[in-house]
């Protein structure tokens, strides 16, 4: 039986959570509005050079997370593999329909660059988007990383990762929430009541609604 290095798995989670603090920091309004008024012109760098911030610093993560790989708690075999497949597949596809509305350019920050001009959303008209998978789920990129990270082999430290990462993306998509319902106001909040935030029951109910078709009210007055 393997043993268990309590202390690396302290340094791991340690480390995790501090790059999710950083990644929160470096785009909060307090933070950006700041940057925006001190560094004039060329704010217009700050998207990239938060990218690159993230990815630099995740690196030293990611590498000690899989220095401590142990045996898998959870494996994806047999038949299980048919839910692996289905979920990286839904991960897969989420990125995709998504990627047909979102900026990839202000996303990565070259739009910024090129310019001079930054929304507070990453669609490609910088208006409130409702349509296709996003008239599905509110955050389709979101949820395809949360079904991506547990459709693998589950160990220690993948978990004690994947449960931080799932935390994060959950409380930042709710302030995220609270900067699209400053900025698009009651439009924002119509949207809400239309459409989840990531899981897609809104849209499944109606589904099974339509799919059974209205209810009869004649017979639930008589009734």
């Amino acid at each position: 039986m393997e043993s268990i290095d309590y202390t690396m798995y302290l340094i791991l989670s340690l480390l995790v959570i501090a790059w999710c603090v950083l990644h929160s920091a470096m785009i909060s309004v307090s933070v950006t509005e700041y940057l925006k008024k001190r560094a004039g012109p060329r704010f217009r760098f700050y998207r990239l050079f938060f990218n690159l911030t993230a990815i630099l610093t995740l690196i030293p993560v990611a590498l000690l997370a899989y220095s401590i790989r142990t045996q898998a708690i959870f494996h994806w075999n047999g038949y299980m593999r048919i839910g692996q497949a289905l979920l990286l597949g839904i991960a897969f596809v989420l990125f995709f329909l998504g990627g047909r509305h979102y900026d990839a350019r202000q996303l990565l920050g070259i739009k910024q660059i090129r310019e001079g001009t930054s929304n507070k959303v990453i669609t490609d008209t910088g208006e409130l988007d409702t349509s296709g998978v996003l008239g599905i789920t509110r955050h389709p990129w979101y949820l395809a990383t949360i079904l991506l990270i547990w459709a693998r082999q589950l160990d220690v430290s993948a978990i004690l990762v994947n449960v931080i990462l799932t935390s994060y993306l959950i409380v930042g998509t709710y302030l995220e929430e609270k900067k699209l319902i400053r900025e698009f106001g009651e439009k924002y909040l119509a949207y809400q009541k239309r459409v989840s935030m990531l899981i897609p029951y809104k849209w499944l109910k109606s589904k099974i609604i339509n799919l059974h078709g209205p209810p009869n009210h004649a017979n639930s007055a008589d009734s």
